[in-house]
Parts: C-alpha cells; structure tokens; sequence
C-alpha cells in the first residue's frame, strides 16, 4: 500500500481457521480488485491443517508489506475474539488506512467489491461512524449460484441492533471513525464479531449504507460458521426450530455488554438500552409490554417481529 497514494486506503482484515480448501479462490479474488490500495490483515485461529502454509505463500507472491499476520496468531481464540483481535491489532495504524474490511475465508470477492464500498462510505462526513454492508450471492461449495440474499425490509439501526443483526460480516466496511469505536469496545461473548459492530456503529448515532448488490459469491457448503437462509421466512422458521432460549440470552448479554461500556451510546440509545435492561430484570409483564412499545424495536418483518414480541414476553 503506498502512503502518498490519493486513493482510499483499506485494511483487509481475516481470520482464518482449517480454511485450506477454499482460501486460495478468496486469496485470487482480493487481487482481482479494482480498487488496489490495500493491505491484508491476518491472524490463524489454530488451524490444524495447511491454511498457515497457504497464507505465508500468498505474503511471498502479493508482496512485501501487502499481507501482515498480525501479533498472537495461531492462539485459538474463536471467530468473534479473532476479528475483534485483529481489528484492535490494526487501530494503531488506522492513520494509515480509510476504511476497515471483514474478509472471511470460504468466499470470493466480487471485483468491484472494494470499490462500491468506499464510495457508499464516501458519502459520510468523517466524523461520523459508518458501516457499509451489502448481499450476498449464495453459492455451493464449487461456486454454483444459488440466489441472492435476502434483501431487508427495515433501514435498521438502533434500537433494532438489539434483536436482529442485518449487516453480514463478509460484506462489511467500516470508515475510520467506526473502526476505532469497536476496536476500543469490549464484545459481547454471546454475539459474531459483524452483529457487534453493527450494535456499536448504530448504538452511536452511525449511519448504515446498505447495498442492494451482490458483492461476494457467499458459499454454503457443510463447515459453515455461519449460513444464509435464502428468504426472511426461512430465517423465520429456523428461528422457531432454534426457540426462544438462544435468542433470549443473546439479547440479555447485548444489553448487559453495552450497559458496561455507555461510552460506546448516544444519550438516546444509552436510554434505551437501561429501559431493556430494567424489563429484562424485573420480568415484570407490564414492564415488558411498555418496553415493546419503544420506537424502532422491530425485526424485519411482522411475522419476525410478532415472534420476538412473544418470546421477549415469556423469556
């Protein structure tokens, strides 16, 4: 990455874990880019197999100082501590780089994907926090398409961060001012690293881009962390397979995580995150039902939203 470059510079960050099957077609696809001015992040989360051997050949092939593993790799720390690991790794040197990138290890990046990123983020004034997110083309584990992602019904933000994440992590850039917001946040250990820094971003008073565009070939294939359901109604059913337990005590350590830290909120949100901690410990059924009623508390669709409704009722 040269410094007196005029271009917007990125910082790609990866985790890697047992990635060797797919890594190299992810690897191809960031130069592939047509946005060049990057540098690549990277920490292995204890791989047992040969990703290490993968990344160190593609640091000699991309040259020097365009792939970085950083400080602690090779720790397993799980997907969520990584990224987290990784983003805290790079703040020191956020004066050298615009805009921060999640890159995960199975997928591939479309061109362009860089490029329409930085310029939705263009369009924000610095001094305000910024996620831009896009969808996804779903793909089978040999790059046969699917379908697109699911496209989202609500703008989200804040309070809505709370119960639904819309931002997928593979997608994600952060301007400058949001990447320094999570790298000195504390995560919530029940939470992925994408659903934390949409929390953080909105909790903010941030702005969400979101892009009706597909930029990374997503693949499904059987060591997913994380799948995609291809409609809101599958993720709705998934949902009620999962119950009500999961979902609750996800939304009990967000709540209990950003109550820690009210640095990380605007006076707005700082307001109602107490209200929900308050309803969530007195289980109080009048409580709960004034707490439903906050504005903005919504999931993505109604039939998404009545279920959080009950579950948030009984749980």
């Amino acid at each position: 990455m040269s410094r007196d470059s005029s271009e917007p510079r990125v910082a790609i960050l990866l985790s890697t874990f047992n990635g060797e099957p797919y890594l190299h077609a992810q690897l191809e696809s960031l130069l592939q880019q047509t946005h060049e001015q990057w540098v690549l992040y990277w920490r292995d989360d204890g791989s047992s197999d040969r990703t290490r051997a993968v990344m160190v050949a593609f640091a000699e092939r991309a040259g020097q100082g365009r792939c970085v593993e950083v400080v602690g790799s090779g720790d397993h720390l799980g997907v969520t501590a990584s990224f987290h690991g990784l983003i805290a790794a790079v703040a020191a040197q956020l004066e050298q780089a615009d805009v921060v990138a999640f890159a995960d290890q199975d997928d591939v990046w479309l061109p362009g994907k860089l490029e329409r990123g930085i310029a939705a983020l263009s369009d924000v004034k610095p001094d305000t926090p910024a996620l831009y997110c896009a969808r996804q083309m779903l793909v089978d584990a040999a790059l046969k398409p699917i379908g697109l992602s699911a496209a989202t019904g609500q703008a989200g933000g804040f309070p809505a961060a709370l119960i639904q994440n819309i931002a997928t992590g593979c997608t994600m850039m952060l301007n400058r001012k949001a990447a320094r917001l999570v790298a000195a946040s504390r995560p919530s250990p029940a939470t992925l690293h994408d659903w934390w820094c949409y929390l953080v971003v909105t909790g903010a008073g941030g702005r969400v881009v979101q892009d009706s565009e597909a930029v990374v070939l997503y693949r499904q294939h059987g060591g997913n962390l994380v799948g995609a359901p291809g409609s809101w109604l599958r993720r709705g059913v998934a949902a009620l397979r999962r119950g009500p337990g999961v979902f609750m005590a996800v939304l009990r350590q967000h709540v209990a995580a950003l109550l820690e830290q009210p640095e990380l909120l605007s006076e707005q949100a700082m307001r109602e995150v107490a209200a929900m901690h308050d309803a969530l410990q007195r289980r109080s059924l009048l409580c709960r039902i004034a707490a439903l009623r906050m504005p903005g508390l919504v999931r993505q669709t109604w039939a998404e939203t009545l279920v959080f409704r009950c579950w948030f009722l009984i749980g």
